[in-house]
């Protein structure tokens, strides 16, 4: 069988998981059965930059494009088909002839604390030893704790667990969605609140990217969630204004209620000394326009943020 739709994808045990999900979906939107898929829809693992460097910050290295940069040249050379991303880690600008052509429900956006210790942020100790590679985690985790010691922390999920076993750590955070789609919910101690640690814009989501020509195919619809879609483009608008990337302190979250979308953006001091916050909403997310009022919301936001923040990045 000649493959229908090639699946470029990174190969950590979570970046599979998420592009697994995707391929039976699409095999169900093309009606294809489970026992062809490895056929019809393959994975093509390729990995990325951000996988081989782990002893540094993204910051150092380039920023989380690196995450994505090699899998958008298969994409784009025609190696591949679509390619699966985590949201978070695209960056606010597309590559000439590539899109974002869906976006799938949401999981959790949340943040999770994860301790073999301690029950709960709270509880963490004067001192304690706190992993992540984040800066948006450091400044939110020093804005409320300005005692902790913040330690980088990168790699795999299981890299970074099992660094936490072996004491290196007090405690670490990472995304409640990579630990729920892994089925490593038990380890979560703590769900943060989106108050006090905003996530990373689309933290939770999957980006589904394809060439331009490629967006009217069949599957693309099916997959794409309106809801989540228009929810992102706000928080990636804000993204932008703020210049989002791994030097800049920033969360971006959008919650729907009653037809109604509610932004919530900031950014923070890198040591957390500091946070500068605004929110506002959009009326109907159901309107022909509600991407690009979304999106021109999260610009606004993301625009009166940087003017009072100023410029906060840190250079590596």
């Amino acid at each position: 069988m000649a493959p229908l739709v090639r699946i470029g994808t990174r190969r950590s045990k979570l970046a599979l998981t998420q592009s697994g999900m995707m391929q039976r979906a699409i095999g169900r939107a093309l009606g294809v059965a489970d026992a062809d898929l490895p056929e019809a829809v393959p994975l093509v693992e390729i990995v990325t930059t951000g996988d081989r460097v782990q002893d540094r910050r993204l910051m150092e290295i380039g920023g989380k494009a690196l995450f994505t940069k090699e899998i958008e040249e298969a994409l784009a050379e025609g190696r591949v088909d679509v390619a699966v991303h985590s949201m978070k880690d695209v960056p606010a600008d597309q590559p000439d002839g590539l899109c974002i052509a869906a976006v799938p429900p949401r999981e959790d956006p949340r943040d999770a604390f994860v301790s073999e210790t301690f029950a709960s942020f709270a509880d963490l100790p004067v001192g304690a030893r706190l992993g992540t590679a984040s800066l948006r985690r450091q400044a939110q985790a020093l804005a409320l704790r300005p005692d902790l010691t913040i330690e980088m922390l990168r790699g795999n999920v299981d890299t970074r667990l099992r660094k936490l076993a072996e004491g290196e750590f007090d405690a670490i955070l990472l995304a409640v969605s990579g630990l729920n789609r892994l089925g490593f919910e038990d380890v979560i101690r703590e769900r943060l609140s989106l108050d006090a640690f905003v996530p990373a814009p689309g933290q939770g989501a999957l980006a589904l990217q394809t060439r331009m020509e490629d967006t009217d195919a069949a599957w693309v619809a099916a997959l794409n969630d309106p809801m989540t879609a228009v929810a992102v483009a706000a928080e990636r608008g804000a993204m932008t204004a703020l210049e989002g990337s791994c030097r800049t302190a920033m969360g971006a979250h959008a919650e729907i209620a009653d037809g109604h979308l509610r932004l919530t953006t900031e950014m923070l001091a890198p040591d957390g000394s500091a946070r500068w916050r605004r929110s506002g909403e959009i009326g109907d997310v159901t309107a022909a326009d509600a991407m690009d009022q979304a999106r021109a919301l999260g610009l606004r936001l993301g625009a009166e943020v940087h003017a009072m923040a100023g410029d906060q990045r840190v250079e590596p």
